[in-house]
Parts: structure tokens; C-alpha cells; sequence
């Protein structure tokens, strides 16, 4: 678990089930997670289940975000591509609910998950995919010092229409200065 004064991160926890459940099949979302098809609780239940299995193993990590102020989760981060070998992985971010984005809370998750990539695991970099129509989260990774690294045109399928994708980095190196 790792906290700030407005969020904690945390490992997921079987009373999380129904929060997953809701947020991975609100269809809202599914163009930022890639989702094609609904979850059950029965997938997500074995999810959790499964969720204390090392990053080493499974390449990857989702931790809640938990506001303080009440211990409500509002959101999840993950960690996902980790590769030991070349010291990276990619970071991605969910804030449920309208009235919990620009908050703070996306900010404060990141910078959290940034410290334990750079610190704990010993990251060389951590980078992240966003649409290119996500001005929200293009503003907030730019705002954490990521630097735009790439481009590629016409990446997404949405519907009939495809969308652009914008890659972001940090390196270690210049997330340590800051």
C-alpha cells in the first residue's frame, strides 16, 4: 500500500469485486481498455483471486485508488507490458464517476506508481499508448514531465472511424530530478 495526503494504492481485495464489475463493463470505458465483451463476476472473482500473484510472473499489476478522505475506491491503476529484462512497462489509469476526475486523484496514483516502478522495481522507464482524443489524460501525463515519444496514425478502430495514438515516456533519470 502506498499513500500521499489524497490517495492510497492498494491491492485489490474480494469486497473489490463489485467496483471491477461495474467499471469494467461500463461501456463508456471500453474505448480506453480496449474491451470487447463484458466481464461476469465469475471472471472478474477469479481476477481477484488471482491478484497476489507476483509481477514477475503475471507481467503486470492493477492497484486501487482509494480516496482518503472517505476510503472510497474511485479508480484503478495498472502497470502492464513489464519487462525485467529492459527495465519498462506500460501505465494506464482509470477515474470512475465524472465528479472524480480533475480531482487530483489520477495525478497523485501515477506519481505513486512512478515511485515504485523507479524506486522498488529499479524501472529504467515507464510509457503509455493514449488516444489521441483523450485530452484529459494527454494533459495529465504531460503535466507528470512524460515526454511524447511517438505517433501512429489511424492505431484505433472506433466504430467505422479509427483514431491516432500518442506514446509517452519517462525515464527514471528525469523522473528523479523532478
Amino acid at each position: 500500500m502506498m499513500n500521499d495526503e489524497c490517495v492510497e494504492i492498494r491491492a485489490l481485495e474480494p469486497e473489490d469485486l463489485e467496483y471491477l464489475y461495474k467499471w469494467e463493463n461500463d461501456m463508456d470505458l471500453w474505448d480506453v481498455s480496449d474491451t470487447l465483451t463484458p466481464f461476469s463476476h465469475f471472471t472478474l472473482k477469479k481476477y481477484i483471486d488471482n491478484a497476489d500473484k507476483d509481477i514477475y510472473e503475471t507481467k503486470q499489476l492493477r492497484m486501487m485508488i482509494v480516496r482518503l478522505e472517505d476510503n472510497m475506491p474511485v479508480g484503478l491503476v495498472d502497470l502492464y507490458d513489464f519487462d525485467p529484462y529492459h527495465m519498462r512497462a506500460g501505465i494506464g489509469i482509470m477515474i470512475h464517476n465524472m465528479e472524480n476526475r480533475k480531482q487530483g486523484y489520477a495525478s497523485s496514483a501515477i506519481r505513486l506508481m512512478l515511485d515504485y516502478c523507479f524506486e522498488t522495481l529499479g524501472l529504467h522507464q515507464v510509457y503509455s499508448s493514449i488516444p489521441s482524443c483523450n485530452i484529459a489524460s494527454l494533459k495529465l501525463f504531460e503535466s507528470l514531465g512524460f515526454t511524447q515519444t511517438g505517433y501512429r496514425k489511424e492505431w484505433l478502430k472506433r466504430g467505422d472511424n479509427w483514431e491516432d495514438v500518442i506514446y509517452f515516456q519517462q525515464l527514471a533519470s528525469t523522473w528523479k530530478q523532478s
